[in-house]
């Protein structure tokens, strides 16, 4: 249940600029037809170095703590993940296969950007972003005044739909975003979100590299 310790106005940027930078590569590479297996190793390491910068103004959000709960909701978003493949009609459309677009050490730099990426940096960029201000500000733009984990419906619905439509794979993007929010409100820790979204990209990033889905990355 902690509060922010600084005004909203300051707080802004520490939310929203590693997001910012992770989109900007996403779409800017390629428009300037940059390699993919450039373009994310540098948004890796570029929203790492923000998420660094910016960590002693959010680390009040992120209670370090191990729960089931996260863990579960993760394996279930990821179950979810894969079944509904093929069930409704996707919003884009990406596949990378390091196998066949990279040679010798090429294919083994890239899935370890790729692993490291999902698991470790865009849960953070991410559940920053949309649980802990998204959810907060809808309630009060000065969102640093609102609770974390503070329930509406009106947040809670508009942040997971945007959750889910920020992604190809909308439907069950969205029922993510619904699960980490659930997440939130009952454990009232932010870590308990990145956890539980770790998990589903590290079982999604293992179920690629085993069945050689690349469509999922």
């Amino acid at each position: 249940m902690m509060v922010f310790p600084i005004d909203s106005s300051k707080a802004y940027p520490v939310y929203i600029v590693p997001l910012a930078v992770f989109a900007v590569f996403t779409y800017l590479g390629p428009i300037l037809q940059i390699p993919h297996d450039m373009v994310y190793p540098a948004k890796t390491i570029a929203v790492a170095a923000c998420l660094v910068y910016f960590y002693s103004s959010y680390k009040e959000d992120i209670k370090i703590n191990f729960s089931g709960v996260a863990m579960i909701s993760g394996i279930l978003v990821f179950i979810i993940w894969v079944v509904l493949e093929g069930y409704y009609g996707q919003n884009g459309y990406s596949e990378f296969n390091p196998f066949q677009k990279l040679q010798g050490a090429g294919p083994y730099t890239f899935i370890f950007f790729r692993l490291t990426g999902a698991v470790l940096v865009v849960p953070i960029m991410e559940e920053l972003f949309w649980r802990s201000f998204a959810l907060r500000m809808l309630i009060n733009t000065d969102f640093t005044s609102v609770r974390l984990g503070q329930f509406t419906w009106f947040s809670f619905l508009v942040v997971s739909l945007s959750f889910g439509l920020a992604h190809y794979r909308w439907l069950p993007g969205i029922i993510a975003g619904m699960v980490y929010a659930l997440v939130l409100y009952h454990r009232k820790n932010l870590f308990d979100c990145i956890l539980s979204h770790a998990t589903t990209n590290l079982l999604l990033g293992i179920y690629v590299l085993i069945t050689r889905q690349w469509t999922f990355w």
